[in-house]
């Protein structure tokens, strides 16, 4: 007779655990005690298991469902939701519809386990992932999604080495655009607020930008013009509060998010100086706020529309195992009064 293939229930059986355990243990999940996870590991390598992906291509059906799932990238908890995310979910939702899908939306945090149930449970047919913190906290749960066959799409990063799909805007080409037009505008003493280092890469590239426009100018990298800081609107606030307090002479920000750009403004009002005639200010998202807020700020759009479609259509072609290739969108700059004025030369693409 020939011998059945171990299934997870075997390994539960083995292992003294419940097949829910297994499967997350599987998946690398932090929800599982490092113990179970040897236990299960060591009765999976036993009982040689290994993941059967055409058996489970072969009974996975077509729900027409897609998953969106959100990292909970803010502190505060009032907050939960990256509010540039808010604008590109009702994108998505919009053109899901259009294109015949119903979406699932949910706030995943970090211990969460980011969507390695929604492919063996047919909640959805593939996931979309929307986050901006370090995405290799979950490397082993990509790679688990790759393992057993999931589609997914990343959006932001320019590159995960685990990801099949990555949709997401020319970040350095924003930061770039960003310092040039204020370069244009004769400012030369320009600070950078936001975060530069690698396990950030999209406001890494962001900061990228910012110091090639520098460099083309003629303007040495002042490392202290640069201000370690996340997203809270609190954080820039504090960015410019550490500029001034340490004396450090500066006639423009750059900063890597409208949250930011907006605390910079309200501290700098605060401390006396005016906006833009002392300090120019340029922003990067466009959220909806920023054409409303005294003076109306400038900054980086990046298009929600044109992410939701790209987003949607790569997915679409992955479930269908059709090629797929890594897009970023180009960004715009959208010129308003936190500047002080237009450049000579137009940055609008």
């Amino acid at each position: 007779m020939k011998q059945q293939r171990p299934t997870s229930l075997d390994i539960a059986a083995l292992a003294g655990v419940s097949q829910t355990t297994v499967s997350r243990a599987l998946a690398q999940s932090p929800l599982v005690s490092e113990d179970a996870k040897r236990r299960v590991l060591e009765a999976a390598k036993a009982l040689r298991y290994k993941v059967d992906v055409n058996a489970r291509k072969l009974r996975s059906k077509k729900i027409h469902t897609l998953a969106v799932l959100i990292s909970e990238d803010l502190d505060n908890s009032e907050n939960p939701i990256n509010p540039f995310f808010l604008p590109l979910i009702g994108s998505i939702l919009k053109y899901a519809g259009q294109q015949g899908y119903d979406v699932l939306i949910s706030l995943q945090q970090k211990s969460d386990e980011w969507g390695t149930d929604y492919g063996f449970s047919r909640r959805a047919d593939g996931i979309i992932f929307l986050g901006c913190k370090d995405f290799q906290v979950y490397t082993h749960l990509f790679e688990y999604l790759n393992e057993v066959g999931d589609p997914w799409v990343v959006w932001g990063v320019n590159r995960l080495d685990c990801a099949r799909l990555v949709i997401g805007s020319d970040n350095e080409a924003g930061g770039y655009l960003a310092t040039r037009h204020l370069l244009d505008l004769g400012r030369r003493r320009i600070a950078f607020i936001g975060k530069y280092q690698a396990e950030h890469p999209e406001f890494r590239d962001r900061y990228r930008g910012y110091c090639r426009a520098l460099t083309e100018a003629g303007i040495a990298v002042d490392d202290a013009l640069r201000v370690d800081a996340f997203l809270a609107r609190e954080e820039g606030v504090a960015g410019v509060d550490r500029l001034l307090d340490n004396n450090i002479p500066f006639d423009a920000v750059f900063c890597a998010t409208d949250l930011l750009a907006m605390g910079a403004m309200q501290e700098l009002h605060k401390r006396g100086l005016h906006v833009p005639n002392d300090v120019s200010v340029v922003g990067f998202d466009d959220l909806w706020v920023c054409s409303s807020l005294s003076p109306a700020l400038t900054t980086i759009r990046q298009d929600t529309e044109a992410a939701a479609r790209a987003l949607i259509d790569g997915l679409s072609s992955l479930i269908e195992d059709e090629p797929v290739v890594d897009t970023q969108m180009a960004p715009k700059l959208v010129i308003r009064e936190s500047c002080g004025g237009l450049p000579n030369l137009m940055a609008a693409q």
